[in-house]
């Protein structure tokens, strides 16, 4: 019998994560953290940590897994919003007329992503009040 057999299941646990490299345990708790704090900074805060931890074979094999864990057509969106291979819109241009019009000439031309972050970004600068009455416009059209 070998002396691994011989450890309680949680020791064996132990012993795996004890000849693990402390760069993959940075690595993995920092993931972690993204995971938990779902959060647009800290998933492009995690892009220095890989670089700096992973080996750039690493880093492919994990983007590789990431987007074969998705359907085929977000793998296709992820992988292009990464490479910038679509054509982003930027950021919304100073209102000239008024801004609703200027945001729906800025809302034509931005990709999805550009969408969610800015819908997000400006849902969370609202106060309260507007927060609710967003809100309850958006589920009365969903209810319409």
């Amino acid at each position: 019998m070998d002396d691994c057999t011989l450890l309680a299941p949680r020791q064996r646990r132990n012993a795996v994560a004890n000849f693990m490299p402390r760069r993959i345990k940075r690595v993995s708790r920092s993931l972690g953290y993204c995971l938990l704090l779902d959060d647009l900074d800290a998933w492009l805060g995690l892009t220095t940590i890989l670089r700096a931890r992973l080996s750039s074979t690493e880093r492919a094999a994990l983007a590789y897994v990431g987007l074969k864990a998705l359907p085929p057509h977000e793998a296709q969106r992820a992988a292009e919003a990464a490479l910038g291979a679509t054509t982003a819109a930027g950021h919304p241009i100073a209102a000239l007329l008024n801004h609703i019009d200027e945001a729906a000439f800025w809302a034509d031309m931005a990709t999805p992503d550009e969408h969610e972050a800015y819908c997000l970004a400006s849902f969370k600068a609202m106060p309260n009040e507007r927060q609710s009455a967003f809100l309850n416009f958006v589920q009365g059209r969903q209810a319409a």
